[in-house]
């Protein structure tokens, strides 16, 4: 047993030895380092990739700054677009102790070949492998020097997004590099709200008759944009079938990915026969910065590519400057790797020592034990090269992926944009708007104009109805209320109504035609439901559906809508009854309270007043009885602002300056709420809104077949018991009619739009509240139908032009009830309104003229026997005394009471004198009898 061990430990020496390598895995840094590289030679990119590299590797070798002493060796092999050779040659690089392979140049190759590089620790840097599903989760040691196609197909998203179309169609080769590149770009796609409406996989090995067979389908499907996502080696040959197929006309949007621009860059004199089958396309190329590192490389290109091609001068593609970079990447990795101590050795992988067999020589493969230190030095690079700064995200992706968008046109191609995953599409170069905050908004993104298929500037509209003589078969609900809406002519197959019409008139403005065929749904005596029209359409049993359809969540989730063409929403429709104004009418703008709390104000603030005024203005001094009239009197002539009494007290104006104010909106308000009870109509009805109506038990009518049944239960959880589907008109008046207590409906929920027309001619049942919902109503198509956005469209130009309400007014607008004439005598006043009013001014005049009259009569009988004295001697009679008692009144009170005191005080003096003379007569009398004595 010894001696078998030390046998197998003679050999390991002697294999470590061989290998240059010590036994404790130390040695010098080596004269010479094995790289690989495994790419299709004679493909596209891989002749112009084998130039760049052997450049590269010139370049770095002649440059004793990178690598010291150390020179690269650059093993090349030809995989000739073959999976399985692919994996065998790099397997045969790993039996010369290679440090790093550089490729494979197909996606597929290497998910191959990144296997064999985890199990043996060497890193694969791919500048051509685009394939985003080559992960570093699953490939530690694949390094994509180059742009995935993840940003490629956003880059086409962004597109297709910008030109507003949104079904695509994907052909892509059949492998994991087409399936997974489409894979994203539907990712893509979806995040623009487009979508891959189908994906046509072509064979890799397909012939042209079978390319053909393939396109023929899809020449006959309703989306005119193509993307196509394949090979160089025969991407032209689709493209060449495409137009035998005539599906490179005017119409078709071809968008192709970065191999057709590799192949313009290579082959700058392409046949003319090949240009004539790409005019109008699309393409992408990637975009590398303008530098002077740049602009020497590319002068140099020429000579190098005389000198090591025997088909003579190639152009130099974008992934050409990839490739140069990535072995300048490389070698900046291993000089990293070198000044951190690395050592090239190699240890033996004990899983391959059991499969030796024959002449296959896995015991020659070995694991580079540097490895794993050499590819952190590969990450962590950060240079500028030929492509610009290279460094790696935290996803080993590229910084700043970026491409330039191309048109081809004529003999060559035209740059009309770029597309960055910075700023997206813009038509200056992406450099200039990194310094820029990043602006990803529609507003921002830009193309140059470009020269479609067929010749033509002309943005293509992105799709066409199937080239298969078939109209569509448009559903129709077949209603039996409402026929201003939508009818069917009896015995035809012809509709009317204003949905029609709306749909007539829409159909006229698109801009190409449109065959298609109306037909009935439903049995023509119930309405059908419209929810299993729309189902239909979502199934395509039908190709889109016109009526009064509602757009409502649940519906939007099956259908696309077009743009709503009319504004409806549920309303609540119950009996009314008019309330009659009354005598009293003047009184119920304010409440009894209000009119008691508003005359004690006016009470407090006379007597605020009178006592601020009453020591300093004459005018509120007098006797009680005068100051209390006072008081009362300009306390409520404020309220007409007609007091005369003057105020000399500050307090008592600043009072009376907030007084006025508050009267003054007092009169606006009773004036508006008066004016309001007296020419508006005052109507009541038992149900208030619509929560008292589900608050109650009464029963509830809606439309048989509307989106309201739904709604109701649903939405307001009301008892599916209590609802009544309604079929006509005349269902719904006698339902109201009778109301819930003789079997019919305490209201009727339906649309605003019907309710309007139904109430044209049932003037007893209203509106009552406001819409509780707010919907509209618009036509249906299948779920990302591009018809439905020229139908939104057209929606939109014919309400703008005015038609759309012309349409309306034909057929929705109603002399409702001879609703102007109620109006206008709803509108007048009448004399019931006002009547109390004048009983009370009436009864004021007719008590002050009564009382008036007493007090002149008092007056007239306490002064005519002054007057009558006055008056010459004569007969007395009772005209005379009418007469008189008609003079009395019309003269000034002053002046009989001048004359009444004038005649008292004549009185008086008459008295004096006769006593006088009685007085001198008695004395007189005394003495006459004593003389005669």
């Amino acid at each position: 047993m010894t001696k078998i061990y030390l046998l197998a430990l003679v050999v390991v020496y002697n294999f470590c030895f061989s290998a240059g390598i010590s036994m404790n895995g130390v040695s010098t840094i080596p004269p010479v380092l094995n790289i690989g590289a495994v790419f299709a030679l004679s493909s596209t990119i891989g002749k112009v990739a084998k130039v760049a590299i052997e450049a590269a590797v010139e370049d770095v070798n002649s440059n004793p700054e990178i690598l010291g002493g150390t020179k690269l060796k650059l093993t090349v092999h030809d995989t000739n677009y073959s999976r399985f050779l692919g994996m065998v040659e790099a397997l045969t690089l790993l039996e010369n102790e290679t440090v790093a392979i550089i490729g494979p140049q197909f996606s597929v190759t290497a998910h191959l070949v990144s296997h064999i590089a985890n199990e043996f620790q060497v890193p694969l840097l791919s500048f051509a492998a685009t394939d985003p599903s080559l992960s570093s989760l699953q490939y530690p040691f694949f390094v994509r020097t180059t742009q995935s196609d993840l940003y490629q197909m956003a880059a086409i998203a962004d597109i297709v997004d910008y030109f507003g179309w949104r079904n695509v169609i994907a052909l892509y080769v059949n492998d994991d590099h087409g399936r997974n590149g489409i894979a994203a770009l539907g990712d893509k796609l979806a995040e623009k709200r487009c979508r891959l409406s189908h994906k046509v996989p072509l064979s890799p090995k397909g012939s042209r008759n079978q390319i053909i067979d393939t396109l023929l389908p899809v020449s006959s499907m309703m989306s005119r944009i193509i993307v196509l996502h394949t090979y160089d080696i025969w991407g032209l040959e689709v493209l060449n079938a495409a137009k035998h197929l005539r599906m490179m006309e005017s119409g078709y949007v071809w968008i192709v990915t970065d191999w057709l621009s590799s192949i313009l860059d290579t082959d700058s004199q392409l046949h003319s026969e090949k240009m004539d089958d790409i005019q109008g396309v699309l393409t992408l190329r990637m975009y590398t910065q303008s530098s002077e590192e740049k602009r020497k490389f590319v002068t140099r290109w020429r000579h190098l590519t005389r000198r090591n091609t025997l088909d003579g001068p190639i152009g130099l593609n974008s992934f050409g400057l990839y490739a140069y970079d990535t072995l300048w990447l490389l070698a900046h990795a291993i000089g990293a790797f070198f000044d951190q101590g690395g050592n090239i050795s190699f240890s033996e992988d004990s899983k391959l020592s059991e499969l030796s067999r024959g002449d296959m020589r896995f015991s020659s493969m070995s694991i580079f034990n540097g490895g794993k230190m050499l590819l952190d030095n590969i990450l962590q690079v950060n240079m500028t090269g030929v492509t610009g700064p290279i460094k790696f995200t935290s996803d080993r992706d590229l910084i700043n992926p970026a491409y330039e968008v191309i048109n081809v046109i004529g003999t060559g191609s035209r740059r009309i944009g770029y597309w960055s995953n910075y700023s997206g599409l813009s038509v200056v170069p992406p450099e200039a708007l990194y310094k820029e905050p990043s602006n990803r908004s529609a507003s921002s993104q830009h193309l140059y104009s470009a020269v479609w298929p067929g010749q033509t500037t002309q943005k293509p509209r992105g799709w066409v109805f199937p080239n298969n003589g078939r109209h569509l078969r448009i559903g129709v609900p077949s209603r039996v209320i409402y026929p201003e809406f939508v009818a069917q002519g009896k015995g035809t197959d012809k509709f009317s109504g204003y949905c029609i019409d709306v749909f007539t008139a829409v159909i006229e403005l698109l801009p190409y035609a449109v065959p298609y065929k109306l037909v009935p749904f439903g049995d023509g005596h119930n309405s059908p439901k419209r929810f299993d029209l729309l189902r239909l359409v979502s199934e395509d049993v039908y190709d889109a559906a016109v009526g009064d359809f509602a757009i409502t969540t649940e519906r939007t989730k099956m259908v696309d809508f077009t743009q709503p063409y009319i504004e409806s929403g549920l309303v609540v429709v119950a009996r009314i009854k008019k309330l009659n104004s009354n005598a009293w009418a003047f009184l119920s703008p304010f409440t009894p309270k209000m009119w008691c709390v508003t005359g004690i104000f006016f009470l407090v603030v006379g007597v605020v007043v009178w006592i601020l005024e009453h020591r300093l203005n004459d005018d509120f001094r007098g006797p009680p009885k005068r100051q209390i009239g006072t008081i009362l009197w300009f306390s409520f002539s404020t309220l007409f602002f007609s007091h005369k009494e003057r105020t000399v007290n500050s307090l008592s104006r600043l009072v009376l300056i907030i007084w006025l104010f508050v009267v003054l909106i007092l009169t606006s308000s009773y004036t508006a709420s008066l004016t309001s009870i007296l020419t508006v109509e005052q109507l009541s009805s038992p149900i208030k809104d619509i929560q008292s109506l589900v608050a109650s038990s009464d029963p509830i009518g809606y439309q048989r077949g509307s989106f309201a049944e739904n709604y109701l239960t649903d939405e307001l959880n009301i008892d599916k018991s209590r609802l009544v589907p309604l079929n006509t008109a005349e269902e719904y008046e006698k339902a109201l009619t009778d109301g819930p207590k003789n079997g019919g409906v305490s209201a009727v929920i339906d649309e605003r739009a019907y309710m309007e027309v139904f109430l044209s001619t049932c003037c007893e049942f209203s509106i009552i509240g406001q819409e509780f919902t707010r919907i509209g109503w618009g036509f249906a198509f299948p779920r990302d139908s591009p018809l439905a956005v020229d139908m939104s469209i057209a929606i939109l130009e014919l309400s703008e032009n005015g038609d759309l309400q012309r349409i309306h007014d034909k057929w929705l607008t109603r002399s409702a009830c001879s609703s102007q004439g109620t109006k206008q005598e709803a509108d007048r006043l009448h004399l019931k309104s006002f009547w109390g009013l004048y009983v009370l001014s009436g009864v004021a005049c007719l008590l002050a003229l009564l009382i008036y009259l007493i007090q002149i009569v008092r007056q007239f009988a306490r002064h005519y026997l002054d007057l009558q004295e006055l008056e010459p001697a004569g007969p007395s009679s009772q005209s005379s005394r009418l007469q008189t008692f008609i003079s009395f009144a019309g003269e000034k009170e002053v002046v009989i009471k001048n004359l009444s005191k004038k005649r008292k005080l004549e009185r008086a003096s008459t008295g004096d004198i006769d006593k006088d003379k009685s007085t001198d007569g008695d004395l007189n009398g005394s003495v006459n009898p004593g003389n005669e004595a």
